[in-house]
């Protein structure tokens, strides 16, 4: 049994899970998968999941019950843990699906500790690069065990943002245009949208983005990230500001220097 507040042995898990899981994602890659969306019958989704997600989900969690068989688990197709569990992996084993799906090799898996309900381990792991970022609360966050740090540029003029969409193409897509509209008459050296929020933090946290907001994330696509962002130096928020839940919310991360005049802007277009 892992001490629960061992986080670094709570993070060795956590890579060992999304090793495998990179695995699995590596092979449906190269053999060939099926993409279906999660509309309901008869209806639209852009929201896409295949049997990569499903197989990856159950490896990781294989792994994580043989080491903390007594830790719920909440996830993105078949855990559902609570969120006020003592002791909660969360866990994304795909980030990136609509990337996967036209095989632009951008995509994650994501996993996160939280011990009594503050995150305390966290691993982002893109198998095609194997590139992996990294964080234990107090440990600081590492990319390919490098320490990373935020940026530290203190104007909105110096820095490129990221940011992503949500699958709904009505009132949230329209704030999010707004907001990036303010952003460049703030004149930001650009936007990135990339496809794959986990992986994006990490940028933040690397120092390669000043920001990075999107108008609702679940909490899968944060928990690690989340970590390695504040691990580096960033904070991390609702769009508004406010204390970010584990649940679905807006999010909104940057260097911390340039978090309230980023927020003045996400937190005018939060109206859907």
């Amino acid at each position: 049994m892992i001490d629960p507040g061992d986080y670094s042995a709570h993070l060795e898990v956590a890579r060992e899970a999304a090793e495998q899981a990179g695995q699995i994602l590596m092979r449906y890659l190269e053999e060939g998968v099926e993409i279906r969306n999660k509309a309901d019958s008869g209806g639209m989704s852009y929201d896409l999941v295949s049997d990569a997600d499903v197989h990856a989900e159950e490896k990781i969690a294989e792994v994580l019950r043989a080491a903390t068989p007594d830790y719920e688990m909440l996830g993105e197709e078949t855990l559902s843990g609570g969120v006020d569990a003592e002791h909660l992996w969360v866990i994304d084993p795909l980030d990136g699906t609509n990337n996967y799906a036209h095989r632009i090799p951008h995509f994650a898996v994501s996993i996160a500790y939280y011990h009594r309900g503050r995150a305390a381990a966290g691993v982002v792991y893109n198998p095609a690069h194997q590139d992996w970022y990294t964080a234990t609360a107090g440990g600081g966050a590492a990319h390919n065990g490098n320490r990373i740090a935020v940026s530290s540029a203190a104007s909105l003029a110096e820095v490129l943002v990221g940011c992503g969409f949500y699958y709904d193409r009505g009132a949230m897509m329209r704030s999010t245009l707004a907001a990036l509209n303010d952003l460049f008459e703030a004149h930001i050296h650009g936007i990135r949208r990339f496809g794959t929020a986990s992986l994006d933090l990490c940028q933040v946290a690397a120092g390669h983005f000043g920001g990075f907001f999107e108008y609702q994330l679940s909490p899968w696509d944060f928990a690690a990230g989340r970590l390695i962002v504040e691990e580096a130096g960033g904070r991390i928020t609702t769009a508004r500001g406010e204390p970010l839940p584990l649940a679905k919310t807006s999010v909104l991360a940057s260097n911390s220097a340039l978090h309230e005049q980023l927020a003045a802007i996400t937190g005018r277009h939060a109206d859907y």
